[in-house]
């Protein structure tokens, strides 16, 4: 029989019990903060974006050359983060994040002046709906997700191939298609990423990269909601 009265008896069962705790209120807090940067960076964006739009300058800068380093601008910063990372102190990296968020929210301005604003809004509670579902899914699943990160980064590279050629063809049916196809591989990444997220912090929990990785995690999600968001609003937003 065991002998509950020893002590000794339940002192594993109850430093593993207290370790699992800990390692799950870490990845609680870990997850809280990523989620915390990436809503505070949606959130800023919008405020930049609906700014700028009211602004005089709105028009003309976004109808002259000038429009194409609004829009080349967030991609040189997800760059300079994705491959200096790991020489960059950690607020370094947040002052990009943020200098980020605010570059994205200028490049996409130009949406208030197409669609109207009812019809953003509702993209922006549907898109904000299908994530919070999707990283939860991606969260809670016990569900390998692993073997579609491949198959949803080859679709995207896809995806951007496809935008580049329609450029030139200009087809309505093609233009659809690309929608439909980006926000189907935007919410895979959705459920995804946050898989992945969720795993990483095993592997960085106590280091110094710890608080990089909260930024990095952010801005995969922030990219994520952003892009979906983007293609849904083909489909929901009335032009003006």
């Amino acid at each position: 029989m065991a002998n509950w009265s020893d002590p000794r008896a339940s002192a594993v069962p109850r430093t593993a019990g207290a370790a699992a705790a800990a390692r799950d209120a870490g990845l609680r807090s870990y997850m809280l903060s990523v989620y915390n940067y990436m809503a505070s960076g949606v959130l800023l964006s919008g405020i930049v974006a609906l700014g700028f739009s009211m602004s005089p300058w709105a028009v003309p800068v976004l109808t002259s050359p000038l429009r194409w380093v609004f829009a080349l601008a967030p991609l040189g910063f997800v760059f300079a983060l994705s491959f200096g990372v790991q020489k960059m102190q950690t607020s370094t990296v947040r002052a990009l994040y943020w200098a980020f968020t605010v570059a994205m929210g200028l490049s996409m301005s130009s949406i208030f002046l197409v669609y109207t604003g009812p019809s953003i809004a509702t993209t922006f509670f549907a898109t904000a709906a299908a994530f919070v579902s999707l990283s939860l899914w991606g969260y809670t699943t016990k569900k390998d997700l692993s073997g579609f990160g491949t198959f949803l980064i080859m679709g995207v590279v896809g995806l951007l191939v496809a935008m580049l050629l329609n450029l030139f063809f200009q087809s309505p049916a093609m233009a659809f298609a690309i929608s439909a196809i980006g926000v189907l591989l935007f919410a895979g990444l959705t459920a995804y990423d946050t898989q992945k997220i969720k795993s990483m912090y095993f592997h960085v929990a106590g280091t110094d990269f710890a608080g990089k990785s909260v930024v990095m995690s952010a801005l995969t999600l922030y990219l994520d909601f952003v892009n979906m968001f983007t293609f849904l609003l083909s489909f929901l937003g009335d032009r003006r």
